[in-house]
């Protein structure tokens, strides 16, 4: 792929694993970045792993200097993300690609035994927060300078498309992901704006290990489910995510892009 310099991106769940990956990786490619991530915020009810931390967030800055700008916020605000999108026009001019990844794991209990504020975990963060993020900046992107070359991007998952045990409200969540990318593709017809679903499978991070101490396994174990017979790591996922970013990604616009190294329920 070509380098992209002068592009800007946006992107949510930013402080570690597949969110923090696609900002190296955007970076790398000539992005210049607005990173987003709930640093400090307190656990969100049912979720059993350390969220990301501000230094995790900070690193960022660290690694790219002012290529990168980070703010602290949590995707269950929308009005913070209105104004970390019209902040990232103001600092950088416009928002060419947005990538939604900011996303919670819960789970472990069958649905008529999953507490009802877990759901309401899953559906506030993973699936309001995904609306939150396109409403945010689709509007910048159609009045931005190149909306023919804009993209916005969910991470989805393999949970998506697939009925996964004992974890009913995540299977919702991410169904729920994919008919938002779906339903917002098409209110874009015309515009030249696209939106897109990538779906991972299991990927090396704290939602793999969570994931795995539900079934009481280890991850590699869990990740016997792909043909790849490994778990993926951030970094591959990022690039398809980058790709799904690009202006060549308008092929996939309304697209669920699977990369989940063979994913098989």
């Amino acid at each position: 792929m070509a380098p992209e310099h002068g592009r800007v991106a946006l992107v949510t769940g930013a402080a570690r694993g597949i969110g923090a990956a696609t900002v190296d990786l955007l970076v790398e490619r000539g992005y210049r970045v607005m990173a987003l991530d709930a640093g400090g915020v307190p656990r969100p009810a049912g979720v059993e792993y350390e969220l990301a931390s501000e230094a995790q967030l900070h690193s960022l800055v660290e690694r790219h200097g002012d290529r990168v700008l980070v703010r602290s916020l949590d995707v269950r605000d929308a009005s913070a993300l209105v104004d970390a999108a019209a902040e990232t026009v103001s600092a950088f001019g416009r928002i060419d690609a947005a990538v939604a990844a900011a996303a919670v794991m819960v789970g472990g209990t069958p649905l008529w035994e999953t507490p009802a504020e877990h759901l309401r975990t899953l559906l506030d963060v993973d699936v309001v927060g995904v609306w939150n993020t396109a409403s945010a900046v689709v509007p910048h992107m159609l009045t931005g300078p190149d909306p023919s070359g804009c993209r916005f991007v969910a991470i989805a998952s393999a949970a998506g498309e697939h009925g996964l045990f004992r974890l009913a409200a995540y299977n919702a969540a991410k169904h729920a992901v994919i008919g938002i990318v779906r339903g917002l593709a098409a209110d874009l017809v015309g515009t030249g704006v696209t939106a897109v679903a990538v779906s991972p499978g299991s990927t090396s991070g704290s939602m793999l290990q969570a994931t795995a101490q539900i079934y009481g396994v280890d991850a590699q174990t869990l990740a016997e489910s792909q043909l790849l017979r490994r778990p993926l790591e951030p970094q591959e996922v990022a690039a398809t995510i980058v790709h799904c970013c690009s202006v060549e990604g308008a092929a996939l616009n309304g697209s669920v892009v699977s990369a989940t190294g063979g994913f098989s329920a």
